[in-house]
C-alpha cells in the first residue's frame, strides 16, 4: 500500500490541501497517520475516497451529505453522476483510481463505455492524453510509484497499438509524409504513439521510429522518406540548454520541414523557437495543426 502526503493528494484530486483538513476534522472523511511531528500520510483508501468525493462535489452534491454515505452508496452514486459523453475530468479521475488500485478490469470498463458513446478518437482526445498527461506529472513528483505508472502506461499502449492497426493502410502516394521519434536519451512513447494514431487517421504517411532514436539515423531515414513534417516528445529530465541545443540542430538539418515538439519538458521552454518548430499543447492541437497544412 502506497504512502501520500496531503500534497500528494491535492495534486491527484484538485482538492486543496486545507480543504482536505476541514473535511478531515469537521466530518471525518478520512483519518490520517500522523508521525512522531504530526506530520500526516495517507493511503491508498483514503485517495480513492477522495478522487470519489471530488466527483460527486464537483456535481453539487454537498460535502456533508457525501460524509453520510457508506462506501457502497458512494461508489453507486459515481455511477449515476457520470457522463461518458460530457463529464471528461471524472472519466480521468476514474481512470486514476483504477491505476492505484492496479484493476485491469476497470479500466478497460472506463474505455469501452466512452469509446461507445464517444468514439474511439475524442476518448483519446479528451480522456487518454490528459490522463497519460497527469500521471506524467504525478510519477515525475513521485506522487505515485514506477509500477503503478508501468502498469497503467502499459495498458494504455495497448490500446493505441490495437487502434492502430485497425487502420486503414494508407494508399495515396501524393500524401503528406510525417516522421515520429523520440530523441536517443527519451523512452516514454504514449504521447508519440497517440500522435502516430491521429497522423495515421488522417491521412498521413506515417514513419513510426519509436524510442531512443540517435540523431544520425533520424538523418539516414529523412534523406530517404523526405517527410513534410517530423514529430517528437520530451518526457525524462533534461536541461534547457541541452533542449535548446537539440531542438536547435534539428531546426538548422530541417530547414525546410515543420518540426513539432510536445511533452512535459517542452511545455516549460524558455527559449525562442526557430521558425520552422512548432509548440504542440495536445493531441487535440496536433490534429488541428496537421489537418491544416
Amino acid at each position: 500500500m502506497s504512502s501520500y502526503s496531503i500534497k500528494d493528494l491535492e495534486r491527484m484530486t484538485g482538492i486543496k490541501a486545507h480543504t482536505i483538513r476541514i473535511w478531515e476534522k469537521r466530518y471525518g472523511i478520512v483519518d490520517p497517520n500522523r508521525s512522531c511531528s504530526n506530520i500526516r500520510s495517507y493511503n491508498d483508501e483514503d485517495l480513492k475516497k477522495l478522487l470519489n468525493i471530488s466527483i460527486l462535489n464537483r456535481h453539487g452534491i454537498k460535502i456533508s451529505h457525501i460524509a453520510d454515505m457508506t462506501i457502497s452508496q458512494l461508489n453507486q452514486k459515481i455511477l449515476e453522476v457520470i457522463r461518458p459523453e460530457s463529464d471528461y475530468l471524472s472519466q480521468i479521475e476514474s481512470l486514476v483510481v483504477s491505476m492505484i488500485e492496479l484493476n485491469e478490469e476497470r479500466f478497460d470498463k472506463i474505455l469501452h463505455n466512452l469509446t461507445i458513446k464517444i468514439g474511439f478518437e475524442d476518448t483519446l482526445y479528451f480522456v487518454i492524453y490528459p490522463f497519460f498527461e497527469k500521471i506524467g506529472l504525478l510519477w515525475q513528483t513521485g506522487a505515485i510509484n514506477p509500477a503503478q505508472e508501468h502498469f497503467i502506461s502499459n495498458l494504455i499502449r495497448m490500446k493505441l497499438c490495437v487502434a492502430i492497426d485497425s487502420l486503414p493502410s494508407i494508399t495515396n502516394l501524393n500524401a503528406k509524409r510525417i516522421i515520429l521519434f523520440l530523441p536517443e536519451w527519451e523512452l516514454h512513447e504514449i504521447g508519440l504513439l497517440t500522435y502516430y494514431y491521429v497522423a495515421k487517421k488522417h491521412g498521413f504517411r506515417t514513419y513510426y521510429l519509436g524510442q531512443n532514436v540517435p540523431i544520425n539515423d533520424l538523418y539516414a531515414v529523412c534523406d530517404t522518406v523526405k517527410p513534410d513534417l517530423l514529430a517528437t516528445y520530451f518526457i525524462a529530465a533534461i536541461s534547457m540548454p541541452e533542449m535548446q541545443l537539440y531542438i536547435s540542430e534539428l531546426a538548422k538539418h530541417f530547414s525546410q520541414n515543420h518540426i513539432l515538439v510536445s511533452g512535459m519538458q517542452a511545455a516549460n521552454i524558455e527559449f525562442e523557437l526557430d521558425n520552422n518548430v512548432k509548440l504542440i499543447p495536445s493531441a487535440k492541437m496536433f490534429k488541428q495543426f496537421i489537418t491544416s497544412i
